[in-house]
């Protein structure tokens, strides 16, 4: 799996992810959302749209994020969930947790 980070104003990162977020690349994206948030920049954006497939590893991962930023008053929001990423959201009712938004722009607005 590819990880492009943009840093920007405000504490946000922007995470673009591309390829399969699974247990063998899930601890990489762990690394980074924690090195974010350690870095001053505790609100992230995961951006999903290039991704194919996550598993539950993936998703322990984002609300292991989600939980790290929280400590470092932040948050993880996420955008571009395609249909196999929606599904395993609603089936875990986590997509009450992280809910989905259509852009980077709109996951950032109001921070």
């Amino acid at each position: 799996m590819e990880i492009e980070q943009t840093d920007r104003e405000r504490g946000v990162t922007v995470l673009r992810l591309e390829g399969r977020l699974t247990m063998v690349s899930a601890p990489r994206l762990k690394a980074v959302i924690d090195q974010a948030v350690e870095s001053g920049h505790p609100r992230v954006v995961v951006d999903l749209a290039a991704v194919s497939f996550m598993d539950s590893s993936g998703l322990g991962t984002l609300i292991a994020g989600l939980k790290k930023a929280r400590q470092g008053d932040g948050d993880v929001r996420i955008t571009g969930v395609a249909q196999q990423v929606a599904t395993v959201l609603a089936l875990t009712n986590l997509d009450r947790v992280l809910r989905a938004h259509p852009t980077v722009e709109a996951a950032t607005d109001g921070w």
